[in-house]
């Protein structure tokens, strides 16, 4: 599986999406202008001591991902979405795409793609969960489908 984190801001959710990524065997792509330095501190300290089983990859763009892998089926978070996280089937090779903390992902590509726009559902009137936890209900739901291959 794979997680595409889209102009991520705060560099601590980013460190604990990259544990997330390395106790599930998760590749994590991280897709620039980053809001912070992957050298800051609590970045490093979120990941702990993960770092060496995360397998990273950096995009100067969105688009530069895509072209990198054509074959891909990119599944896109949103609260704008209406179908809800589980009721997509994921493959072992889907990505697992999740905007910026502060505006989520750009309106142009979720219109371009609805199809595979998924939510986490919520009470009324929240405006969304933390970017660590989504990504980890999310990838967690994914694995379960494919009978958490890998993970004991």
């Amino acid at each position: 599986m794979h997680i595409v984190l889209v102009e991520p801001e705060i560099p601590a959710n980013t460190g604990n999406i990259a544990r997330t990524c390395a106790v599930t065997g998760s590749v994590l792509h991280l897709v620039h202008p980053l809001g912070f330095s992957t050298e800051d501190k609590y970045l490093k300290r979120a990941g702990l001591d993960y770092w060496h089983l995360v397998e990273i990859y950096h995009h100067d763009n969105f688009e530069s991902l895509r072209l990198k892998y054509p074959e891909g089926t990119f599944f896109y978070i949103t609260t704008k979405a209406r179908k809800h996280y589980d009721e997509v089937k994921y493959g072992p090779n889907d990505f697992l795409v999740f905007g910026k903390e502060t505006k989520g992902l750009p309106e142009s590509l979720l219109r371009a793609n609805k199809d595979y726009c998924v939510r986490i559902p919520m009470i009324s009137g929240a405006r969304s969960l933390n970017l660590a936890n989504s990504a980890a209900i999310i990838i967690y739901e994914a694995l379960r489908q494919q009978g958490f291959p890998g993970l004991k």
